[in-house]
């Protein structure tokens, strides 16, 4: 397939002092890169979650993941499937084997400073806006959802192996991932495949910000709405880790 050049306009947002006065400033600016060193990260879209308001909330984004996944794979971007957990669901399918397909690296340095900021949200009881059957964080998922379709013959489907995952980026030569999936204040940003890790690696990032959603009980401060908390942390991303982009782009 032909690797093609892809032109993105990114959103971050950065502290200014103008007039006297500290504020956030919205930026927008190109950003440009190829197919062939692209990958897009489907965060922990798991079938069920202990949550049963998340459960809804997957169901809903799932499909708008899957349209963009098939766009970005047509396009000859790596999809990853990292639904942490479930590897045991997918042992021996194709994709689950691509991923051991590469030699892995023996270290791999961190050589990018990155600081871990307050969040602007209170996720401490779990961050589940419904009332739930389940704990907070019981293991109740046993596969992704199964509306997102995985290509057995181009996909990789990893669990929590950042390491693993890291390798085989490496031996594709590709240094710059999408994030889409949940929860942006959770697993999107701190598992060993997510943004942190990975930008401590060196690694360009960007979240989708109209395919992630949050872990937030509006019982909890700030007190606003699950969608407000949820685009709190979008702009918090914005503002210390890495831009944006919508769906369209993809």
């Amino acid at each position: 397939m032909e690797h093609t050049v892809l032109d993105f306009k990114i959103r971050k947002q950065h502290l200014t002092f103008r007039n006297g006065l500290r504020r956030w400033d919205v930026l927008e600016e190109p950003f440009r890169c190829t197919t062939a060193e692209t990958a897009l990260i489907i965060v922990d879209m798991w079938d069920k979650h202990w949550s049963s308001g998340s459960t809804r909330r997957f169901g809903q984004l799932a499909p708008r993941i899957n349209e963009s996944a098939g766009r970005a794979r047509e396009r000859g971007i790596l999809v990853v499937h990292a639904p942490s957990d479930t590897e045991t669901f997918y042992r021996g399918s194709p994709a689950r084997d691509r991923l051991f397909s590469a030699p892995r690296l023996a270290a791999i340095p961190e050589p990018v400073t990155v600081n871990d900021h307050p969040l602007p949200i209170d996720d401490s009881d779990g961050g589940s806006e419904s009332v739930d059957d389940y704990p907070p964080h019981s293991r109740v998922w046993t596969r992704q959802n199964e509306v997102i379709m995985i290509d057995q013959a181009r996909d990789v489907l990893c669990g929590d192996e950042g390491d693993l995952l890291f390798s085989y980026l490496q031996y594709r030569g590709i240094r710059f991932l999408i994030y889409t999936g949940v929860a942006s204040n959770m697993c999107v940003l701190n598992r060993s495949f997510g943004i942190k890790k990975m930008l401590r690696r060196g690694m360009r990032t960007v979240l989708v910000r109209d395919l992630t959603d949050a872990m937030y009980n509006p019982e909890r401060p700030p007190y606003v709405s699950h969608e407000e908390g949820a685009a709190l942390v979008t702009a918090y991303i914005e503002k210390f880790y890495c831009p944006t982009i919508d769906s369209g782009q993809v």
